[in-house]
């Protein structure tokens, strides 16, 4: 029989075992928990299974922007590699002989999330077939798939009335160019003259353009901050700063207040600069056209394949949500829903286990998985031959992917591993990875590291964090 403070130490090595067990593999990211961090992580091999490494693997976190593995593995699931959105232009009105049309034009959204104003002039081209000169009704475009899409996270409600950035981009089945205005800076023809701002897109810009950008000399500093602004009359850039003398143009995005609107605008401006006159100007409408529309010109996107391999390179949030929104069959979608797809489909992973997702860029803090569902689904797409590829190809190798904030770590660890990030800073840090590696004999892993404060723990960077992921994958992918 042991005595009372025997029996308390041996108690005491049952309940510590299990931790140094759990944190077996993952030494060196396990000192992030002694700072007050709370981690989620597991890595194994996918041929046997073998559990190389885990903290808490079933522990609920934040995964930021690794959320848009769910988004890219449902979306390959529902419609396939080679699943096209596309964008149509109908009316329910007549051409007449002198190449009138009399009626409206209606610009029909299929939620493309990579429409762009090079497919606009695509559809203008096949319009201008049907010998169209003038249209005597409206523009009108359509968002009846979803839009105006209801703001859930702070950054893209402020994006109505103002934005500093282009990540948050509301969010509209008619939306173009990512949500997003372009505009080029381009010095003047001398120093001490105002710069030249002009339009990605059209000839002139087809917002208002409140330009405080001046010329310097050549040589010298060349420094440009933009803001968008929206009132009754509608969005304006004010852009300030200064451009040097030979400079090129450079190129400045902002979200814009309202994306099915500066559809309208930004197609508005393309139809007037290929000679065809609309009458009634443009409008929005959020209905969908009646069955007795007839077609006029359609285009079809760039394949799923090549929209993944933006959204999750890129980390694209508009591409992302648009994608989810995508997903659900019901017109008029809304995150919420988007999300509750989502969940749906992780919730049919072997092994996946509990989740929250509501978005699928991972903007919304509230979203939560574990390190144990992101390998579940990890490993659930590593089993389809025909999805496997077009997945794996969405992730960054670190020694030459997009974002060069990952190059660090071994040489092994850059050239053997793929994966995805996701980053967050209010209100808590979040520093979260997926992905896959190959082994030193070439066999497949899969690994998922989530790293989230709490309101007691100091900012956390990727220099503080990579590196630790990378030691102990090195570790696993050099004995393996």
């Amino acid at each position: 029989m042991l005595r009372p403070f025997a029996a308390l130490f041996a108690a005491g090595l049952l309940i510590a075992a299990p931790l140094k067990t759990l944190a077996a593999g993952f030494e060196h990211v396990s000192s992030l928990a002694e700072k007050g961090f709370l981690i989620s992580a597991k890595a194994q091999l996918l041929d046997t299974g073998e559990v190389l490494g885990a903290i808490a693997p079933q522990r609920q976190l934040s995964p930021a922007s690794v959320s848009k593995l769910y988004v890219a593995a449902a979306a390959l699931d529902q419609w396939g590699p080679q699943h096209r959105f596309s964008t149509q232009l109908v009316t329910t009105g007549v051409i007449d002989a002198q190449g009138v049309l009399q009626g409206d034009l209606v610009f029909v959204g299929g939620g493309d999330p990579a429409l762009v104003s090079e497919d606009l002039w695509r559809l203008i081209q096949r319009l201008r077939m049907h010998d169209v000169t003038r249209i005597d009704g409206q523009l009108v475009i359509s968002q009846w798939r979803f839009g105006p899409v209801k703001c859930i996270t702070t950054d893209r409600c402020k994006s109505r009335t103002r934005s500093d950035n282009a990540y948050s981009a509301l969010l509209s089945s008619a939306g173009v160019n990512y949500g997003s205005w372009c505009l080029k800076v381009v010095p003047g023809r001398q120093a001490g003259a105002e710069a030249r701002v002009r339009s990605c897109d059209t000839v002139t810009p087809s917002m208002r353009v409140d330009n405080r950008v001046t010329t310097t000399t050549r040589g010298g500093p060349t420094s440009l901050s933009a803001e968008r602004v929206t009132d009754a009359q509608g969005d304006t850039m004010i852009v300030r700063g200064q451009i040097a003398l030979g400079t090129y143009p450079r190129g400045i995005y902002r979200a814009s207040s309202d994306p099915a609107r500066q559809t309208a605008q930004t197609l508005l401006a393309m139809l007037e600069d290929a000679g065809i006159e609309v009458a009634g100007g443009a409008t929005t409408s959020d209905t969908r056209p009646p069955a007795s529309a007839r077609q006029l010109a359609a285009v079809d996107g760039k394949p799923l394949q090549e929209l993944l391999l933006r959204t999750l390179n890129y980390s694209n949030n508009f591409m992302a949500d648009m994608l989810a929104l995508d997903l659900v069959e019901s017109p008029r979608a809304t995150l919420p829903q988007a999300g509750a797809e989502l969940e749906r489909f992780a919730r049919g992973l072997p092994g996946h286990g509990p989740l929250t997702l509501l978005s699928g860029s991972g903007l919304t803090p509230e979203n939560r998985t574990s390190a144990q569902g992101v390998n579940a689904l990890l490993e659930a797409m590593y089993h389809r031959p025909a999805l496997f590829p077009t997945f794996v190809a969405g992730m960054q190798l670190p020694v030459n992917g997009p974002m060069t904030f990952i190059r660090r770590g071994s040489d092994l660890f850059q050239s053997h591993v793929m994966l995805k990030t996701g980053t967050l800073n209010q209100p808590i840090s979040v520093r979260a990875l997926g992905g896959y590696f190959r082994t030193e004999s070439g066999r497949w892993g899969s690994f998922s590291v989530l790293v989230n404060g709490t309101g007691g723990t100091p900012y956390l960077s990727w220099f503080e964090v990579l590196p630790l992921v990378a030691e102990d994958l090195t570790a696993m992918i050099a004995s393996h």
